[in-house]
This record gives structure tokens, sequence and C-alpha cells, in this order.
């Protein structure tokens, strides 16, 4: 298991959204598109979910489903995905663990200042759970529109 693109996606199994766990093996057989966003209810997170959901149908035509995770707590990814009516599984992540597995979280720097956080990062997974395509440092913008091209693709 790695990260790279022909790699196994690495195994998690995480709390969710409205109670309960989501794990890669609930995607077996489907692509999955899992977006890393740095905080529920911030306006990149939300530009970014907010498109993604209105992308579902197209996604849903690929054969896709979709996985937003943070390191927020399971009650902020309630609270945000009920603000904006988000259409996907919100994946809860504040251990770090599938962060990591994913490298998708590591050292940022703000008005000069390091720290540790979620590096905004999208993976696209393969029907049989390899690794499709990676974004790394993504910027918002057009950027699930991006992701249903490659899903497309694939």
């Amino acid at each position: 298991m790695g990260t790279g693109v022909g790699q196994k996606a690495p195994d998690f199994s995480i709390a969710r959204d409205g109670g309960g766990l989501v794990s890669l093996a609930d995607f077996a057989g489907k692509k999955l598109i899992i977006f890393f966003y740095p905080g529920a209810d911030t306006p990149g997170c939300t530009r970014e979910a907010v498109e993604f959901t209105r992308l579902r149908d197209q996604f849903h035509r690929t054969g896709a489903e979709i996985l937003g995770v943070s390191a927020d707590e399971v009650k902020a990814q309630d609270a945000f995905k009920k603000k904006h009516k988000l259409a996907m599984p919100l994946g809860s992540d504040p251990t770090h663990t599938m962060l990591s597995a994913y490298r998708a979280w590591g050292e940022k720097s703000m008005y000069g200042r390091k720290f540790m956080g979620v590096l905004r990062t999208t993976y696209l997974i393969s029907a049989d759970g390899r690794i499709a395509r990676v974004w790394e440092k993504v910027k918002v913008p057009d950027h699930a529109k991006d992701v249903l091209t490659a899903a497309q693709e694939l």
C-alpha cells in the first residue's frame, strides 16, 4: 500500500457524520473520490464541498462515489453537512491516521508561521481499489470539474 498512482489505496475506517463509520470497503467495486479539506465550514472548504455536491449526479453516472475527510470532530461535520446541504459522507479523522496514510497531513505555513494541518489533497481511486490520480495543493476553483473529467476518463 502506498499513495502513488497505481498503488493499492490505504485502507481506512473512521467516524463519519451522522454516527457510525466509513471505510474503504464501503466503496468496493466503485470509483471513489476522496477530498481532504482543512476545516469544516471555512470559505474554501465550503466552496469545494458545495461544488462536489453540485456535481454529485454526474459523478454517480461515472460509477464514482465521493467522500470528504478532515480532522474535524463528527459534531462539526454534522453541522457543516446540514448547513450547506452536502450530499456526501464526511469522515472525521482527529487522530490524523487516515490523513497521514494519504499524505494529507503535514506542515503548512500562514503569515510566516509554520504548523501542522490538513493539506488540501484529492484522490481518485479506481473500482479495483488502486490510486488512479492524485491532486496535491488543490486550488478550489474548477477542481471538482477537473476531478469529474478524470473520473469520466477512468
